[in-house]
């Protein structure tokens, strides 16, 4: 027997009956949970319908050979489908059927639902493609939403999905629910575990005035209330401004202001807030698993009308030990992503080794009270911290004792000096060892040996850069209101212009880039290929067409040259990661946009900050006399000797991983001709425990163990870890363990927050940079997001039109460089690498601290 439509209780409903929502109501009826009473239009009445309108040849027809990325071509694809419904004869079974349901409902306000067969699956995640209609009376109203839900299965983005998923056009077919409509006071969202930060033991709320479809499509802020599950009661209460409610009107749903005095008022009370919790935590254990519930208020009787599966479960942040805090601060920031199995087991452990030196040498015999049992650094889910017992109050009284201020803040630059020559010896000292004559254990001490340097050289630079840090805060403060009154209104001006290694460095590209005007067939070359083709072909022997063999000779000299001065740093601490010396391609890029006019010749710019910066000296002086203008002097040099010394400081630091680097890959060279690894990156996806086992097999000669198939499986769990979103403090502070503070809704738009820390407002294409691998994606004129950028970087910010980090501040190197250049930045979004896609249209305000999505 064919059903048309059925009661939403129904024991015949299956999901290819009545959709993936329909399915969930009556699971949910089943279960005893409040769900406003209705029925289903079963895909029988749409399949009836589209074949007795001889619909499907037609769609086939206008499907053939579609391109899923081509929006226009699609968007008309839809509107001629949408036709061929709109003008198709509904079926007198079908629409005596659904008359029939709505009467036995009593012909009231309904709302209609579409529901997916392939919708709200575990492990097809469709939500959101089709449409709702609300607050639909009359039969013939009601058929007529019937229709429209089923031609939002054709809108332009739900036949892309299926296009790019494999799912056959041909096969799908749409259920639709038709149930009362609740007269919501209030409603919103509820997931049964914290979205979040992972807690399994928290619920997370949403909830907003009026009807759900504000806060289901992100139009208002909604109130966030938390709940401990277990113990059933309320952790925290955000009231939102809640500027906008979804209203009923006489023909359909309308958004309006919400009435001032129910704005910042609580949607819901404790009461309600508990019922929901209690419904919440019957539906997960029904379902057995966590679940994303939609739900809704009228007259203090709450009701459920949709549940889904959590698809992508967040992480749990558990904490390796308590009473520690663990934060992304100091070499942890230099650590961005999830680090490597080698990284995480051999290079933490030397980390780990100098930096209880430093605690020893900072905090004397308080360092083992300091200390946790892990070491200063640990990984949670992939990702370093920095970890310390919660001592405040002894961290402080040590860190800011005379002795310590006095030794952190004088001489820094001569201290650098003398760290940085010291790490400069090891590595001298290992790059003159012919390393093919080496065993693997020699060439594994010169590995630890030459990254112990390098750990050794970040705790010494540790007790310098405060003193650029300070210097700056110290003389901004005192002399901010002089400042403003001499008409300057960032002191940063003060402070840039400065000859630091990053801005020779790209001093050098740029007489690199003149040099090869003068020589007409390679500026030729090098202005009509692409940095990827120029890089190919620098690595290889064969000699491009188009230039001689004399000129090509002396361009690979000269970039040779430039990497030999300054390409030894690292855009990560983590080893696994390319250095500049191997990704070629920022590089070559900067030299093209020099030759191509697009890029900003660094000597003129840096002529022009220093005229800038002295003409702000002579107009703050003339605000100023006496002792004040001597304590000026006195804090404007010493801000100015200390703050080239951070950018060059934090550049150096990964000084020896291009040679790090090298004696790997002659290990992994061994390795692979043994057969113990199939790929020369293998090696970093070993532990320290497996390669220290076949470098004994290597020099004994005897049959090395084959790990190449325990190695996908670490690639994978990377990439999982890779997609979380590390809090930037655990445990967490309770207000952000709340909300995405840093995420707001603004005209339907998701705005980021952070802090502003280069001023401008420009809108472009965003680029999302992961790591150095994605470097070849980065197009000038774009902006650039990362989690955070190192001096390694700089080059990109030549050609980039504003920066967007997840992490930093106005005195980490992203704002330096950012001001340096002019360009917007706005720091600290927490999130902006996981939300922002690739290409997507952005609009960085670096006065307001915000990044808005605009599309």
């Amino acid at each position: 027997m064919i059903y048309y439509t059925l009661p939403l209780l129904h024991k015949q409903a299956t999901l290819e009956m009545v959709g993936g929502k329909g399915m969930s109501l009556s699971k949910l009826l089943t279960a005893g949970i409040p769900v406003p009473e209705g029925f289903h239009v079963t895909t029988a009445s749409y399949k009836i319908f589209v074949e007795k309108n001889h619909i499907q040849p037609h769609i086939n027809k206008l499907l053939d050979g579609i391109d899923s990325n081509n929006t226009s071509q699609l968007e008309n694809v839809s509107t001629q489908i949408g036709m061929l419904f709109h003008n198709g004869e509904m079926p007198q079974e079908v629409s005596d059927a659904i008359k029939t349901a709505y009467a036995g409902l009593g012909n009231i306000a309904v709302a209609v639902r579409s529901s997916a067969t392939a919708e709200d699956l575990p492990d097809a995640s469709f939500a959101g493609q089709q449409e709702t209609y609300l607050n639909i009376q009359g039969e013939n109203e009601v058929l007529d939403a019937v229709k429209r839900c089923w031609v939002s299965l054709w809108t332009a983005r739900a036949i892309a999905y299926r296009v790019k998923n494999g799912i056959k056009q041909e096969i799908v077919a749409l259920a639709v629910v038709v149930q009362k409509l609740a007269f919501s006071d209030a409603s919103g969202v509820m997931f049964t575990l914290n979205p979040i930060n992972g807690r399994r033991s928290e619920m997370i709320v949403n909830a907003a005035w009026g009807l759900g479809e504000s806060v289901v499509s992100s139009l208002v802020t909604p109130d966030t209330i938390v709940v401990d599950k277990n113990a059933e009661r309320i952790v925290s209460y955000e009231a939102a401004n809640k500027e906008i409610m979804t209203v009923r009107t006489s023909d359909g749903t309308e958004e309006i202001p919400t009435p001032e005095q129910l704005r910042k008022k609580h949607a819901l009370t404790r009461n309600q807030v508990m019922r929901l919790t209690q419904l919440g935590k019957k539906i997960e254990k029904y379902y057995e698993m966590p679940m994303d519930v939609e739900w809704a208020l009228e007259k203090d009787k709450l009701y459920i009308v949709q549940a889904r599966p959590i698809t992508v479960l967040p992480p749990e942040w558990t904490l390796p030990e308590k009473d520690v805090i663990y934060t992304k601060g100091s070499l942890a920031e230099h650590l961005p992503n999830p680090v490597t199995p080698l990284f995480a087991t051999l290079g933490l452990e030397i980390v780990n080794r100098a930096s209880a030196l430093l605690w020893i040498d900072m905090f004397g015999k308080s360092a083992k009270k300091l200390l946790p049992e892990n070491g200063a650094y640990t990984i949670i889910n992939g990702y370093v911290y920095l970890s310390a017992n919660s001592k405040p109050l002894l961290i402080a009284v040590k860190s800011l004792s005379p002795r310590s201020l006095r030794r952190a803040l004088t001489n820094s630059v001569a201290r650098w000096e003398t760290a940085r020559k010291e790490f400069e010896d090891v590595i001298k000292q290992w790059e003159e060892k012919p390393m093919h004559m080496l065993n693997a254990h020699q060439i594994m001490e010169g590995i630890q040996t030459v990254f112990y340097g390098a750990c050794i050289y970040f705790t010494r630079i540790q007790l310098t850069l405060p003193a650029a840090s300070i210097s700056e805060t110290l003389f901004t403060k005192f002399f901010q209101g002089a400042a403003r009154r001499a008409g300057i209104t960032d002191t940063s001006v003060l402070l840039l212009g400065f000859d630091t290694i990053a801005l020779q460095s790209e001093k050098n590209l740029w007489d690199l880039s003149e040099w090869a005007k003068q020589n007409n067939t390679l500026g030729f070359y090098l202005k009509s290929n692409p940095a990827t083709k120029i890089a190919e072909d620098f690595k290889s022997s064969i000699l491009p067409a188009e230039v001689s063999q004399e000129v090509w000779i002396e361009w690979k000299s000269r970039i040779n040259a430039y990497f030999k001065e300054f390409g030894c740093t690292a855009y990560e601490f983590d080893f696994a990661y390319a250095t500049p010396q191997e990704i070629l391609t920022p590089t070559f890029e900067s030299i093209k946009a020099f030759l191509e006019e697009k890029g900003e010749n660094p000597y003129s710019r840096q002529i022009a900050f220093e005229k800038r910066r002295k003409q702000a000296e002579n107009e703050i002086l003339q605000q100023i006399g006496g002792h004040r203008k001597k304590l000026f002097l006195k804090l404007l040099h010493w801000a100015q000797n200390t703050a080239p010394m951070r950018e060059n400081a934090i550049y150096l630091m990964g000084m020896g991983h291009p040679l790090i680097r090298r004696m790997l890959q002659e290990i992994s060279e061994r390795l692979l001709t043994g057969g113990a690894i199939s790929h020369l990156d293998d090696i970093y996806w070993l532990t320290k425990t497996e390669l220290e086992t076949l470098i004994t097999q290597l020099d004994k000669n005897i049959p090395l163990s084959n790990l190449s198939e325990a190695i996908p499986a670490r690639q994978a769990e990377h990439d999982t870890f890779r997609g979380y979103v590390s809090p930037s403090q655990l445990p967490e502070k309770n207000k952000k363990a709340v909300s995405h503070a840093t995420q707001i809704q603004k005209d339907g738009k998701i705005v980021l927050t952070g802090i502003g820390t280069s001023t401008g407002v420009v809108t472009a294409p965003a680029c999302v940079l992961n790591s150095p691998a994605d470097f070849d994606k980065f197009q000038p004129g774009s902006i650039l997001i990362a989690v955070t950028t190192t001096p390694a970087w700089t080059q990109l910010f030549a050609s980039a039109s504003a920066i967007v980090t997840d992490i930093g501040g106005p005195l980490s190197h992203s704002s330096i460089v950012a001001r340096e250049y002019g360009i917007p930045a706005v720091m600290a979004t927490h999130t902006a690498t996981r939300s922002i896609k690739n290409g997507q249209m952005i609009t960085v305000d670096g006065s307001e601290g915000t990044v808005t999505i605009d599309e």
